[in-house]
């Protein structure tokens, strides 16, 4: 699977900012996909996920109520929609699949290390 995000740039504090990954390969549908940022000397930290129906979605306690992820397996997408953008939301965002599913919350994909496939990032900055 190969991973194209996009979607970032510079947006004020409020605003919003809709990222999308696109991905190639035959079985998008069996992988569940999540985005994941890195901000300037931190590490990289999970933000979202969702399962490979799209029925089940996990967020971060710091975007939930903000932001709402989402996919389309018919057009290989899956997409980050964040609203309510703050200052410390600043970070490269990558999106990643990983061919494990989840349902339950003892399920939910939340660590990188179970992420086999990652795009190239792309830069969200939000000022102040």
């Amino acid at each position: 699977v190969q991973l194209q995000a996009s979607g970032g740039g510079l947006v004020q504090a409020g605003g919003s900012l809709r990222l999308a990954c696109a991905a190639s390969g035959r079985t998008f549908n069996r992988y569940a996909m999540g985005w994941f940022r890195q901000a300037p000397g931190k590490e990289r930290e999970f933000v979202a996920a969702i399962n490979w129906s799209g029925s089940h979605t996990v967020y971060a306690d710091s975007v939930q109520g903000r932001f709402t992820i989402a996919r389309d397996n018919a057009k290989k997408m899956v997409y980050l929609q964040m609203n309510s953008l703050k200052p410390e939301d600043t970070a490269v965002y990558y999106c990643a699949a990983s061919p494990r599913n989840f349902y339950l919350s003892t399920d939910y994909l939340t660590q990188a290390q179970e992420y086999d496939y990652w795009g190239q990032g792309t830069q969200v900055t939000v000022s102040s």
